[in-house]
């Protein structure tokens, strides 16, 4: 019933980011194997030239124990979830950074760095986070959001993670993203607060976001195949064909994600949007392939935007 194959990255992302120069990439918590496996290998493929950032002992045993030499890297120490936070504040205003990565820290303490006014990150815009699924034998890929940051949205932030979803998929090479925004129902009822903010958002959306489509409520199916949408007579252009899904709550979008990671073998790429500069963050059970498509994703992201 579990997918229990590898999961692997998407080559086409993959290629497409390895065709621009290296995003300096300040790597938060980079005191464990696994993120700093998950580093180099970001730097074997050319996407990445890292930064580190964590306690100095505990990343040298680390990097040893994945045989990653970090001799000549930049290496900035912090030895407290607190230390981090206030390393990464005064980090992050750097002229050359490109990048920045969640490591072994925790998200809360992370975040209120990245939010922190003195960092220079916040635009005026909201962050959100995205999930860019993509999945084995398909070259189709959706948009999960926001399934990670944001727990109860109100209807700015609701705004935010569309227009942040929808310059996503514009980054990757989609001139006109298909979004639908999701309830359980395709209709607008009473009973289900959920369809009647769909419906709201989607229509605000229409007159307020260019060269994109929009659909909502719907339900899952009706939103990613043609088939569901056909038999409930569902006739627009998002409907079977979505590219981004709007989740209307967090817990939804956790178990959407999750579902598709561990029935379908979907490759889960995780990034923070609406800042001066991509967020990698990745769930905490990330596999490589996860991790290496974020950072393939925010060079494509850094390059648009050139």
């Amino acid at each position: 019933m579990l997918y229990t194959d590898t999961i692997t990255p998407p080559k086409t992302i993959i290629e497409r980011a390895k065709g621009h120069k290296p995003l300096t990439t300040l790597v938060v918590g980079a005191s464990t194997p696994l993120v700093l496996e998950s580093v180099k290998d970001a730097a074997d493929h050319g996407l990445i030239s890292p930064m580190l950032l964590g306690d100095q002992v505990k990343m040298k045993e680390a990097a040893d124990a994945v045989g990653y030499n970090i001799d000549g890297l930049e290496t900035l120490h912090a030895g407290s979830d607190d230390a981090l936070s206030a390393t990464l504040v005064e980090a992050a205003t750097r002229s050359e950074l490109g990048a920045i990565m969640k490591g072994q820290i925790s998200t809360d303490r992370f975040m209120a760095g990245l939010l922190d006014k003195s960092a220079g990150l916040r635009t005026g815009s909201r962050m959100t986070h995205a999930f860019h699924m993509s999945f084995p034998g398909s070259e189709r890929s959706i948009v999960v959001s926001d399934a990670a940051l944001n727990v109860a949205p109100d209807e700015k932030t609701f705004q935010a993670i569309l227009r942040n979803s929808v310059g996503l998929v514009r980054a990757l090479g989609n001139p006109r993203p298909k979004v639908g925004v999701l309830s359980a129902t395709e209709k607008v009822q009473a009973s289900m607060p959920t369809s009647q903010r769909a419906a709201d958002l989607a229509a605000w959306a229409r007159d307020e976001v260019a060269d994109a489509d929009f659909s909502g409520p719907l339900a899952l199916d009706n939103a990613i195949s043609p088939k569901a949408a056909a038999l409930k007579g569902i006739d627009d252009p998002v409907s079977g064909h979505a590219d981004i899904l709007i989740v209307p709550n967090i817990e939804m979008g956790n178990a959407l994600f999750k579902a598709m990671v561990y029935f379908a073998g979907a490759c889960a790429a995780g990034l923070v949007l609406g800042g001066r500069l991509p967020v990698i963050l990745t769930s905490r059970s990330s596999p490589p392939a996860a991790r290496l498509t974020s950072a393939a994703l925010a060079q494509l992201i850094q390059a648009s935007s050139d």
